[in-house]
């Protein structure tokens, strides 16, 4: 690939798969939902040079989930990196993972360096970067600066660092996040965080950080509502192009036109 030609990304977050292609999630049906986004990335993105599955991949943690979310995104005929959300059992995604690139947590695309993070806390829904993880981020950070063919790079989670609108999800974010905004901002190369958890639209900046959040391939949350509540929009994906000088052009684009059926009544899941 020529160094002027962008990096093509699509990130794919939150599809909530089951064992079987018949789960549903507040009525969803989540494997369907996620063939959809699928079928319209493949019709408006490619070719594409890298997937990133942003956490929730699986709402019953099996293995059965994880090789159905691989089997989603063959046609898509990309590479992968994944990170596991609070619904998904990172030592099953490791095991579903051997052999492969999958679980890679770094990884360099012409001069963008990518860094992938678990924020995942068994038994919780909230997330948190453990001592390990924080480690690895500055040892990362302090290799991107000291790397002279690495000048932009993208840091990846599942848990929003920055406050979700919704007023119900305050307290399940990523709880050591002034601690992550102060190794991710001592790295003047850190261009983008992207994350996924509250199933919204997001593009915003904070401490000179571009923030990028996607919505699900499957129910979408409402924004600004103080008790749980979902939004009529339907699920998509997000797009980045990122480019040599640093700039980053992004997109999201939802499912037209489905018959997709959602439980807006519900009170939580």
């Amino acid at each position: 690939m020529a160094s002027s030609t962008p990096i093509k990304l699509v990130q794919i977050t939150d599809t909530h798969l089951y064992g079987t292609s018949d789960g549903t999630l507040l009525r969803m049906n989540t494997a369907d939902s996620l063939n959809h986004v699928v079928k319209m990335v493949a019709h408006y993105e490619e070719p594409i040079d890298l997937i990133l599955a942003t956490g929730d991949i699986a709402q019953d943690a099996s293995v059965a989930a994880y090789e159905n979310f691989l089997e989603a995104i063959t046609p898509l005929n990309a590479p992968c990196r994944w990170i596991p959300g609070n619904h998904d059992a990172a030592t099953v995604m490791e095991y579903v993972a051997k052999e492969s690139d999958l679980g890679s947590k770094t990884i360099q695309l012409q001069n963008w360096y990518i860094v992938m993070l678990d924020t995942s806390i068994v038994g919780q829904v909230h997330g948190r970067l453990s001592e390990s993880e924080l480690e690895f981020l500055q040892d990362k950070l302090d290799y991107v600066n000291n790397t002279n063919s690495i000048n932009h790079c993208m840091i990846c989670l599942h848990h929003n660092p920055v406050l979700g609108t919704p007023e119900w999800m305050e307290d399940i974010g990523l709880q050591n996040n002034e601690l992550f905004f102060k190794i991710a901002t001592s790295c003047n190369k850190v261009k983008a965080v992207v994350y996924g958890h509250i199933h919204q639209s997001l593009d915003f900046e904070h401490l000179g950080i571009r923030c990028f959040c996607t919505p699900s391939t499957c129910i979408q949350f409402k924004p600004h509502a103080k008790s749980f509540a979902l939004d009529e929009v339907n699920p998509g994906y997000r797009s980045f192009s990122l480019h040599e000088d640093g700039s980053i052009e992004s997109d999201v684009k939802r499912i037209m036109d489905s018959d997709l059926d959602v439980d807006l009544k519900s009170d939580g899941y």
